[in-house]
């Protein structure tokens, strides 16, 4: 299986328009053996098969498509690189290694790059599904760069917080596809512009009854409270995502001015307490929030219950947790933390 970044989709068939006719039943046969190798993840006879193959075809598309795929998956990235490059010179007009060279320099961190040919893609095959979604995924991963930059100049920027975490909610539950199996090429005209559908006629607007008053009503109040528990699930990430930054401040900036604290003891002392546990613990943090679910209580209180995961250099704990939390001043804060329950 090849195993993209972040959720990247690599092309594991190439477009070759230069290809006029099928392949003859041998080659066949060989992309078979090789695909069927690689879906096994015996990925160095796989390259052997085709490194055997090439010698007698050199310039086969598929089985050099094939063997960029594989130098991929054995991290031989540089070499990678160069067959993807010179597929790309020789058949501009295909998108699918333009893709594979944006999931590399992705992997690489150089992603200018991946943006740059994954917009080749684009304009090579403006239906190609998988390079649009690839590109969404880069572009999220430039804006988390973006905030966590904004941060470090101003970790009190809560809207930064916020864009930050969805951001990295969304890309820690993107699950990575693995590769689509060597086979059928997929068609590389695009299907003509349809005129849009001539729209229906809409009917007059009628005066509401009592009945359709009392709905909308109800809908109203579904509204705002949908609005609440999204944006009570936005903070209590962008909670988890301070923590696992260490950033102490912006962490304590989301518990309530009438917090309860668990022994207790003053809110000084507690803070002072959580600043040593997170500042002052050595390495790195990891805090995820899973299977998150908001009831609420009121317009202005609600309990939270959610699996929370923790990792840090000498501790590594799982299990569930409950906040309850209340609005103060527009936002929703934390008054009280229980976990275990």
């Amino acid at each position: 299986m090849i195993t993209p970044h972040f959720g990247l989709r690599t092309s594991a068939i190439i477009i070759a328009v230069a290809l006029q006719s099928l392949a003859p039943l041998a080659q066949a046969d060989v992309y078979q053996d090789v695909g069927k190798l690689i879906k096994q993840g015996q990925f160095s006879q796989a390259l052997e098969k085709t490194d055997q193959f090439l010698a007698t075809i050199p310039k086969d598309p598929q089985a050099r498509f094939m063997k960029g795929l594989i130098l991929t998956e054995l991290n031989r990235t540089a070499e990678a690189i160069v067959v993807f490059t010179k597929l790309t010179e020789e058949f501009p007009e295909s998108p699918e290694p333009y893709n594979n060279l944006a999931v590399i320099y992705a992997q690489q961190k150089q992603y200018d790059k991946a943006r740059e040919a994954l917009e080749t893609a684009i304009r090579t095959h403006p239906s190609y599904a998988t390079a649009h979604e690839n590109l969404g995924d880069i572009y999220a991963h430039m804006a988390s760069q973006a905030y966590d930059k904004a941060l470090q100049i101003d970790s009190s920027n809560a809207s930064a917080q916020t864009k930050l975490a969805m951001i990295r909610d969304m890309m820690t539950s993107s699950r990575p596809t693995s590769a689509r199996p060597a086979g059928k090429p997929v068609a590389t005209a695009t299907a003509a512009a349809q005129p849009a559908a001539k729209p229906e006629h809409v009917a007059a607007a009628t005066k509401p009854t009592p009945a359709t008053v009392a709905s909308v009503a109800a809908v109203a109040t579904d509204t705002a409270a949908n609005t609440d528990t999204g944006e009570i699930g936005k903070t209590v990430t962008a909670w988890a995502a301070a923590w696992a930054r260490k950033d102490v401040k912006a962490y304590l900036a989301f518990y309530a001015s009438n917090f309860e604290t668990p022994n207790g003891e003053s809110r000084a002392n507690w803070e002072g307490e959580r600043d040593k546990r997170i500042a002052g613990k050595p390495g790195s943090i990891e805090v995820s929030v899973e299977n998150l679910k908001v009831v609420m209580n009121g317009t202005d209180r609600a309990t939270v219950r959610f699996h929370q995961n923790y990792k840090a250099a000498s501790l590594k704990s799982s299990g569930p947790k409950t906040l309850t939390m209340v609005k103060q001043d527009g936002k929703w804060m934390i008054k009280q933390e229980q976990a275990g329950k």
